[in-house]
């Protein structure tokens, strides 16, 4: 995923989850957030963090807030980039197969699906920003919904699809992955209780740059 017009500022401050101030060019600025998750070990004043500027004149703020820097280290938080990898991921490693995104399972609407032939696979992808003594942990905050996904994943592997969890960590310098015990105990309880009734947890860690996000490497899932 390539982004265009970066440029990079200072985080001043975060005044509501979609705006931020962040100083650029010597200028303070409002800025759009594009991710509502709550990013408190990387939003914080002073960071360094990159933006990518509108070409749209009428838009109320000039640019969106897209990655941040940890210890150096440029952390992609743009929510609309997980997909984006996922999607490049599933082309490379399913060449032949009809994906499609958005696909409605039962009450569940799951992020891809793919149809490669025999192998039917229901997909949800999760974005992970946090990162604790190397590990990559997820959520950073409650999530009733991700249960939700994970409970459709699995009704759905008891009706004969496959189904896929798919991390995308939004980093290079993760060594694993772990679900965030201490967060959201449930959360990580239904994440075992799926990879015990077969769905496949896979988690990516991701090469980042100023201007751009792709995957890397798998790292091991530990539940």
């Amino acid at each position: 995923m390539i982004y265009n017009n970066i440029r990079k500022g200072i985080f001043i401050e975060r005044k509501n989850r979609f705006i931020a101030m962040v100083l650029i060019d010597g200028v303070l600025q409002t800025v759009h957030v594009k991710n509502t998750g709550r990013l408190k070990e990387l939003l914080i004043e002073g960071a360094p963090v990159y933006l990518e500027k509108s070409d749209n004149p009428s838009r109320k703020t000039q640019y969106d807030l897209i990655s941040a820097e940890r210890e150096g280290v440029i952390v992609n938080i743009d929510s609309t980039a997980p997909n984006f990898v996922f999607e490049e991921w599933a082309k490379d490693n399913y060449p032949n197969a009809i994906i499609k995104r958005e696909k409605t399972y039962k009450d569940s609407r799951f992020d891809c699906f793919i149809d490669n032939g025999d192998e039917k696979i229901f997909c949800e992808v999760k974005g992970v920003t946090l990162l604790k003594n190397n590990i990559a942990m997820f959520p950073d905050a409650p999530t009733e919904r991700g249960i939700k996904h994970i409970n459709g994943l699995i009704d759905a592997v008891k009706s004969g699809y496959n189904a896929k969890l798919f991390f995308v960590i939004r980093m290079p310098d993760a060594t694993a992955f772990s679900p965030n015990y201490e967060t959201h105990r449930e959360f990580a309880e239904s994440l075992k209780y799926a990879k015990d009734s077969g769905v496949d947890i896979v988690a990516y860690t991701c090469k980042v740059g100023k201007n751009f996000i792709e995957y890397d490497k798998s790292v091991p899932v530990i539940l």
